[in-house]
């Protein structure tokens, strides 16, 4: 019972971010955030610690293989308690590597007039059986410190920590595939190790026929 209680909860995370456009969006996503994400666990050395769930497979992304259209929202400022979202449209492009073990996305856009690429390079790890997620994009040309994690069903949780404008923060990748022709994908940051978050991007992907 506990295990459906905790399922439901993230599902209900992560339809509430997809609605964060707004205040009462961002405050359920606080009030949820700490039963859906659970609480972090640090080691001794002050690393996150990440296990993954019984059922974290390789076919996990298998969903995501194909073309998409994205409807994307982010926030104006982050960490600046700013409520102001900026909405556009992407399209990603998902192919298997290293027989099924890896996968790659190409995302497109525009910003600001001009042309954006980025890219997703997710590994799975057959001893740990946990994802390792990098993006990349044509603005930095470097590689993000990986989020890591598994899923739990239809929601995956990934996981890192890192700096964001020279401030230490823990970044969240969270994934509902429960529709998999429609997934939505989020990110959050903590800036307190867990204690609070904000959700500053969201994303959900139409299959293109």
């Amino acid at each position: 019972m506990k295990k459906l209680k905790l399922t439901l909860s993230i599902i209900t995370l992560a339809i509430t971010v997809f609605c964060a456009g707004s205040t009462f969006g961002q405050a359920k996503y606080a009030a949820y955030a700490a039963s859906a994400i659970g609480e972090l666990k640090f080691t001794a050395t002050g690393e996150l610690e990440i296990h993954a769930s019984a059922t974290s497979s390789q076919n996990d992304f298998d969903f995501l293989e194909g073309k998409w259209v994205l409807k994307d929202k982010k926030l104006k400022s982050r960490l600046t308690n700013n409520n102001e979202w900026i909405e556009f449209e992407s399209t990603v492009e998902m192919r298997k590597l290293l027989n099924g073990i890896g996968n790659m996305d190409i995302y497109r856009t525009m910003v600001d007039g001009k042309p954006f690429e980025g890219v997703a390079l997710r590994l799975f790890n057959p001893k740990t059986k946990l994802w390792s997620i990098y993006w990349a994009d044509s603005n930095v040309g470097v590689m993000d410190p990986p989020v890591v994690g598994s899923f739990n069903g239809n929601i995956g949780t990934f996981y890192c920590k890192d700096k964001y404008k020279g401030k230490d923060v823990v970044v969240v990748f969270i994934w509902d595939k429960t529709d998999p022709e429609n997934p939505v994908w989020s990110q959050a940051f903590s800036p307190d190790n867990g204690k609070s978050w904000e959700v500053n991007a969201t994303n959900t992907s139409h299959r293109v026929k």
